[in-house]
């Protein structure tokens, strides 16, 4: 019964092989950039349950159905809502269908229809088969899948490491990050990281425009960065943090000769006018996401080059926070542009559904 929380995954820094000639150890799977969903059906209820347990099932009505007529009478099955434009997974409008007014639910129900990938299997009738291995929790799975109508999908699965190796780098054209692998002998363990992530990493060489403060007041918590465009206008393209504590502080002082006297000279400094955001990225902008946190923050003159560690880029800006590696005082910020960035070659979503 819910709530459940799902099984997590730990993060690795390459595919793990499995032995050449002997029984497989792993078994590997795309990772989808969508909301984690563990789907609950007893007979005409079903229950959309997240990550952090709170119920989906009022933001995506769409998929009551299809889930219905594709599960067992009685189910609980794991997998990931995404939402599919133009044949490539589409992380922005996944978001906006979480939204209070149920009319406008209704509607991007209708415009941006979602999608679900099951990946594995809680339970079946009355049967809690959570403490089976993932080798025989993804044969119950794949008995079902005949079943399984439009909008709703079985994650594709390979043993084969070359194969997996192929999906990590070509299916990234598709918008998915990476891969998840997955003892076959493993159990079903909620709220552990008892599977693995392989997750797409790069640098870049950004621009520091600003920071805000840690949360606890004391030091920095995060660098507002940019990148040029061909035109040399300087674009918000997200935040860099993860900073040690002794290092939030002596940031404060190390960036103090670039703090602004005068904002008006920043190129974001009109950031809270909505229409300063028309033909380009700013830090700030008004946003239903931002929980009533605090989006002031302080502008620094755009003269600090800094290394970044990110995971994906869409829509001109760093998919989730980047990471700061080091200074680059080599480095101009003139230099410092949009065509640094890797950009995978796009693939069908439908060729990776039907992997």
């Amino acid at each position: 019964m819910p709530p459940v929380k799902p099984m997590l995954a730990k993060p690795l820094p390459g595919i793990p092989a499995n032995p050449a000639g002997e029984a497989p150890e792993f078994a590997y799977e795309p990772k989808w950039d969508g909301f984690r969903c563990i789907v609950f059906r007893d007979g005409d209820e079903v229950v959309l349950g997240s990550r952090n347990v709170k119920p989906l099932t009022r933001y995506f009505p769409e998929l009551i159905g299809p889930l219905r007529a594709s599960l067992p009478e009685r189910a609980v099955v794991d997998g990931e809502i995404v939402v599919v434009i133009d044949d490539h997974l589409a992380f922005d409008a996944l978001q906006q269908r979480i939204h209070p007014a149920d009319s406008r639910v209704q509607q991007l129900a209708a415009e941006t229809p979602a999608t679900f990938i099951a990946f594995d299997v809680l339970a079946v009738g009355a049967r809690d088969v959570r403490g089976l291995r993932f080798a025989d929790r993804r044969a119950l799975l794949e008995a079902m899948a005949p079943a399984f109508v439009d909008g709703v999908h079985l994650c594709p699965l390979t043993t084969d490491t070359a194969t997996a190796d192929d999906w990590f780098t070509r299916f990234e054209g598709a918008g998915l990050d990476g891969l998840i692998v997955k003892p076959l002998d493993g159990t079903y363990v909620s709220d552990k990281r008892v599977q693995f992530k392989v997750k797409h990493t790069r640098t870049a060489d950004v621009v520091v425009a600003g920071y805000r403060v840690h949360k606890d007041g004391r030091g920095v918590g995060s660098l507002l960065v940019g990148l040029h465009d061909a035109d040399g206008r300087l674009h918000h393209v997200g935040v860099a943090s993860s900073f040690r504590a002794d290092l939030r502080a002596s940031l404060v002082e190390e960036l103090g000769p670039y703090v602004l006297d005068d904002p008006a000279e920043h190129p974001w400094s009109r950031w809270v006018d909505p229409e300063a955001h028309t033909g380009t990225l700013m830090p700030g902008a008004p946003s239903r996401w931002s929980g009533g946190r605090d989006a002031s923050w302080i502008p620094l003159e755009p003269r600090l080059v800094a290394e970044v560690r990110y995971e994906a880029v869409q829509h001109g800006r760093f998919r989730g926070v980047s990471r700061f590696v080091r200074w680059r005082p080599d480095r101009t910020p003139e230099s410092c542009r949009y065509d640094q960035l890797e950009q995978a070659d796009p693939v069908p979503l439908t060729e990776v559904l039907h992997s």
